[in-house]
């Protein structure tokens, strides 16, 4: 049984960064695609970005592009989320998921595993 845990959501000002880790266990993940999504209160989940098994590709979303930055440690089993120039617009609960698959694609929604969520608040 593969279990994602976030942290490092809180509270930021705008124009302020925050970076989000995800520790994975029960599995070693090396080969699995990891990603990040989050879900704004009244408002449907949606796709932030996505890494590949490697770390050697990624995608985002275009309302993120330039700003975040996803990255993984296959020797730590963690998968990192670096958002920078934060706004209002992405206050949400963050999630980390993860998929057998080490094929990844932008935009992507369907994975095999999901974490609880952290909840990111950028206030202006």
């Amino acid at each position: 049984q593969v279990q994602l845990v976030e942290s490092g959501g809180g509270v930021v000002l705008a124009g302020g960064s925050l970076k989000l880790s995800c520790a994975v266990s029960g599995r070693t993940v090396s080969t699995y695609g990891l990603a990040w999504l989050r879900q704004a209160p009244g408002k449907e989940r949606e796709f932030v970005a996505v890494i590949n098994w490697s770390g050697g590709t990624s995608y985002y979303a275009d309302s993120v592009k330039g700003r975040f930055t996803i990255s993984r440690d296959n020797a730590k089993n963690t998968v990192y989320l670096q958002m920078n120039s934060l706004s209002p617009e992405d206050t949400a609960v963050y999630y980390c998921a993860a998929k057998r698959s080490g094929f990844v694609y932008k935009g992507q929604m369907s994975y095999e595993y999901w974490g609880q969520g952290t909840q990111v608040t950028v206030s202006s």
